[in-house]
């Protein structure tokens, strides 16, 4: 008679907490390689007089250097995002690493203004692919409420202080080795995200059945690259420019165009109900007034830091730290906490009403004044900015199905892209019109006089800014649904998941309470 040993193994770890594990893991994978897209729009900047003495281009070409990358990312993002959904998640999130790493490193390597500018066109234009593809495995990824919110309190944090990271890690690298490595450590960052992606990111077949909807694509993308570039040549040529009216305009038409094709078509590439949800519409009003408003910091208080109070690009960086510091905690504590008890109707509103304050608080900088009253105004940004974007990002990409995860994906870093560029031509122009004037109203011209009129430029940028801020907190006050509103919708998803069962990934519970 033969008998049955008794002695078992130990038990393996279940695949749930494997899984467990292994999100977390992706989420470090994902926010890096965000951080990456989003730095690059600023990393550059502090290297660029280097890398202008060193290429030898002019004053009016240089600007071109930065466009270039905006152009190509701003107009091809949700292309990005409709092939994410059409070959997967995975397959173009590891393309795009691939395709801007060796974009960087070409840009790196550029011993020509026309090779430079066709790099960081390269750039923009995987950015485009790795952006959405990167949000989309983020949102199908986290499906538990609490785990979904730590997810995007990180993503939205990583979103908000992209640009001074760009800023920090541009004057380091500037510094201590030459203009070059602005570039080159994009290949760096790659690599290790590469690896990390290519063991962690599911092999599940994650194609959909949907087409490309040609005239789509070219009236998105070509509208998009219209208001783009429209507003990027509003500071250097002029609103009354041919380039700058006429773009803007054949945005317009085009754009409307594209509405009016998304309607008929069979595969469309923004379905509209994304964004006519009204959360999900305010959350991408949020993240485009954010980005729009966030440039007074950026740029101005840059200049400020420079050219007012003589800090070197590494010093400059190094003061937008505690900006850094704080809006990682603030993040933490709204999406844990605060943002399932209170909903985004409370705090994105409040974060913007806190970023008009910092901005009001900017204007009364003076020429002498130290870093401490700096430093009062990059507290209140790091809280403002912690409290608008994590609750966004989650909530614009709320009860995606995973078939539409990457358009949705794609129309949240539109959303900034194209924020971005308005703000920057916005403020650019409004404030060398004002330097323009107070020269003009103060003369003869002497080094005070400039100082002062740089100044005076400042803090009317610093002024549009608090009131792009609170025009987006009405707006946004308006648009959330409220607590009463959510929690329904919460219970009518959770009703027709149990009906049709997991075939998607709404999660309004985490926000709905």
């Amino acid at each position: 008679m033969s008998s049955t040993s008794t002695t078992s193994a130990p038990p393996a770890p279940s695949g749930a907490s494997l899984a467990s594990r292994s999100r977390w893991l992706v989420l470090a994978t994902v926010a890096l390689a965000q951080l990456m897209v989003v730095l690059d729009a600023t990393i550059v900047n502090i290297a660029l007089p280097s890398a202008q003495a060193d290429l030898g281009f002019t004053d009016n070409d240089r600007q071109w250097v930065v466009t270039a990358y905006a152009l190509a990312f701003g107009s091809l993002l949700l292309l990005g995002g409709r092939l994410a959904d059409m070959f997967g998640r995975r397959r173009m999130f590891l393309v795009g690493l691939v395709g801007f790493a060796a974009a960087s490193a070409l840009g790196g390597a550029a011993q020509t203004f026309e090779l430079l500018v066709g790099a960081r066109a390269l750039q923009g234009v995987f950015a485009a692919v790795l952006a959405p593809a990167a949000l989309s495995v983020l949102t199908t990824t986290f499906t538990v409420p609490k785990e979904r919110a730590r997810a995007f309190g990180v993503f939205g944090a990583i979103a908000g202080m992209g640009g001074a990271i760009g800023l920090l890690l541009g004057g380091y690298l500037t510094e201590n080795f030459n203009w070059r490595w602005n570039l080159y450590v994009n290949v760096l960052i790659a690599v290790v995200a590469f690896v990390a992606g290519s063991v962690l990111l599911s092999r599940t077949a994650e194609r959909h059945e949907t087409r490309l909807d040609v005239p789509s694509v070219l009236l998105a993308s070509s509208g998009l690259f219209a208001l783009v570039f429209g507003f990027s040549q509003a500071e250097p040529q002029g609103w009354d420019a041919p380039a700058v009216w006429g773009s803007l305009a054949a945005s317009v038409v085009l754009l409307v165009a594209f509405v009016i094709r998304q309607r008929s078509a069979q595969y469309p590439l923004l379905p509209l109900d994304i964004v006519l949800d009204r959360d999900r519409g305010a959350g991408f009003l949020a993240i485009l007034v954010a980005g729009s408003g966030m440039f007074g910091v950026f740029l101005f208080l840059t200049y400020y830091l420079q050219l007012t109070l003589g800090y070197t690009p590494m010093q400059t960086g190094t003061a937008f730290l505690p900006m850094i510091v704080t809006l990682v905690i603030t993040a933490q504590i709204q999406s844990n906490i605060l943002v399932p008890r209170l909903g985004p109707k409370l705090l994105v509103p409040t974060g913007m009403v806190t970023a008009a304050l910092a901005m009001v608080w900017f204007r009364t900088l003076e020429l002498d004044s130290g870093y401490g009253r700096v430093l009062v105004g990059l507290v209140l940004m790091g809280i403002a900015m912690g409290s608008i974007m994590p609750a966004s990002f989650q909530i614009a990409t709320l009860g995606i199905t995973p078939r539409q995860a990457g358009a949705a994906s794609a129309m949240v870093s539109t959303s900034q892209q194209v924020g971005g560029a308005i703000g920057t031509a916005v403020l650019n122009t409004l404030a060398a019109t004002a330097a323009t004037a107070y020269l003009a109203d103060h003369g003869p011209v002497s080094p005070q006089v400039v100082a002062e009129g740089a100044l005076h430029s400042f803090a009317v940028a610093y002024g549009w800014s608090a009131g792009i801020f609170l025009l987006g907190a009405v707006l946004t006050g308006v648009l959330f649904r409220a607590r009463a509103d959510r929690a329904a919708r919460a219970e009518r998803a959770a009703a027709a998941r149990a009906a049709e069962g997991p075939a998607g990934i709404e999660d309004v519970p985490a926000l709905a309470h």
